[in-house]
C-alpha cells in the first residue's frame, strides 16, 4: 500500500509519467551531484485547447496519452521523462551533450510523423525545445527555462500552421462522416455566391459566403456519431447537443486566422427569421445577411438532393416548402429574391409568382 501510495505521488494519473514534483527533485538531484553535461528537452502539445473545446476532454486525455507514448518511446531507461503541465513535457537527460539531445529531438519528430501517418484524421503536433549546461554550468533552473523558451518560441512560430493543419483534419473529419452530403459545399457556394451578387453585395461579403458555404458546419465534429446519423426523430436532449455544433464551429473558427471572419456567421447560421431559431434567438435584420441566405439555399439543397432515408423532392414541391416557412424561417425578401435567380436560370417550374408573403 505504501509503495503504491508513493508510486502515485510521484506519476502523473493520465499518462503514467513522472509528474513535476519527481521531475524538479531530480533536477535538484543531478544539480547537486554536478553530472554535466545535463541536457533538458520541453515540448508542448499543440492545439490541444481547440481539442478539448471542439471534440471534449477524452479526445484530448487520448491526445495527451499518445503524445506522452512517443515522448516515453524516444529516450533512455535512465532519462527522466515527466508530464509538467497541462499540455507540456519535460526530459532529464544526464550525461548528454548538444549532439545527443538533437539526436532525440529527431528520433520525436520520426515518431511524431509516424503516429500522423497512422492517424491522418487527427495529426498530432509537439513544439520543442532543448538547452544543455555549456561551459558556465548554469543551474539546471535557469537550463529548464532556456529549454522553456526555446519551446515557446518554436511555438508561436509554428502557431498558424498548427491551427490551419487542425482546421484542415477538422474538415476531412466532417467529409469523411458526413457521408450523404457528397458535393454539398459546392452547390451551396454557387447557391449563395448567385443570391449574394443578385443583391448586390461587395466582393467581401461574397467572399464571406464562399467560406461559410465550406465550413457553416465544423463544428459537427464535436457532436457524437449516434446522435449526427440517428435515423430518427432526436430526442431533446439529443437535439440540445446537435445545436451545440453552432457554438463549436464558432470556437473553431476563432483558432483559425483563414476562419476567423466567419466565426460570427457560423455561431448564427441557425437563427429563424422569426426569433425562433439557436444559439441567441436572433430575428430579422439582427441576423447577418449572410446566414439569411445560407439558411435558404441550404434548405434549397437539402430539399432537392437525394438523402439515405428519402428521395428528393422535385423543384416544384421544394419551392411551396420555402414560400411555406417564408416569414417564419426565412428571410421572405430573400426567398423570393432567391426563386427570382432560378426562375432566370430555368432551375424552377413554374416560373415564381408574387405569392412570397
Amino acid at each position: 500500500m505504501e509503495e503504491q501510495l508513493r508510486f502515485l505521488s510521484l506519476h502523473d494519473p493520465l499518462t503514467g509519467l513522472y509528474n513535476r514534483a519527481y521531475f524538479e527533485e531530480e533536477m535538484r538531484r543531478l544539480d547537486a551531484a554536478r553530472h554535466r553535461p545535463v541536457s533538458i528537452i520541453v515540448a508542448d502539445v499543440d492545439g490541444l485547447k481547440i481539442i478539448n473545446d471542439t471534440l471534449g476532454h477524452d479526445q484530448g486525455d487520448a491526445y495527451l496519452r499518445a503524445a506522452a507514448e512517443i515522448m516515453q518511446g524516444a529516450f533512455r531507461a535512465g532519462d527522466c521523462v515527466a508530464r509538467v503541465g497541462g499540455d507540456e513535457f519535460a526530459v532529464l537527460l544526464p550525461q548528454t551533450d548538444r549532439a545527443a539531445a538533437e539526436a532525440a529531438q529527431r528520433r520525436i519528430a520520426a515518431a511524431v510523423e509516424k503516429y500522423n501517418a497512422a492517424h491522418p484524421l487527427l495529426p498530432l503536433s509537439l513544439s520543442i525545445g532543448h538547452a544543455t549546461t555549456g561551459g558556465s554550468s548554469p543551474s539546471l533552473v535557469h537550463l529548464y527555462k532556456e529549454a522553456d523558451d526555446l519551446m515557446y518560441r518554436a511555438k508561436i512560430e509554428r502557431r498558424a500552421a498548427v491551427r490551419h493543419a487542425l482546421i484542415r483534419a477538422f474538415t476531412a473529419a466532417l467529409e469523411e462522416r458526413d457521408f450523404f452530403a457528397q458535393g454539398h459545399a459546392a452547390r451551396l457556394e454557387d447557391l449563395s455566391v448567385r443570391l449574394g451578387k443578385a443583391l448586390g453585395l461587395p466582393e467581401a461579403a461574397l467572399d464571406n459566403l464562399r467560406l461559410l458555404a465550406r465550413f457553416h458546419d465544423i463544428g459537427k465534429v464535436g457532436i457524437p456519431d449516434h446522435i449526427l446519423f440517428k435515423p430518427g426523430p432526436l430526442t431533446a436532449e439529443e437535439r440540445r447537443e446537435m445545436q451545440r455544433h453552432a457554438e463549436i464551429g464558432h470556437r473553431i473558427a476563432l483558432a483559425s486566422p483563414i476562419l476567423a471572419p466567419i466565426a460570427d456567421l457560423i455561431l448564427k447560421h441557425h437563427e429563424w427569421y422569426n426569433g425562433e431559431g439557436y444559439p441567441l434567438r436572433l430575428k430579422g435584420d439582427e441576423i447577418p445577411i449572410e446566414c439569411r441566405i445560407l439558411a435558404i439555399v441550404d434548405a434549397w439543397d437539402a430539399m432537392t438532393s437525394d438523402r439515405p432515408y428519402r428521395k428528393a423532392m422535385t423543384a416544384e414541391e421544394a419551392v411551396r416548402e420555402l414560400v411555406r416557412c417564408a416569414g417564419t424561417q426565412f428571410d421572405p425578401e430573400l426567398v423570393r429574391l432567391f426563386l427570382e435567380v432560378l426562375n432566370r436560370n430555368g432551375e424552377t417550374r413554374p416560373p415564381v409568382t408574387n405569392d412570397v408573403h
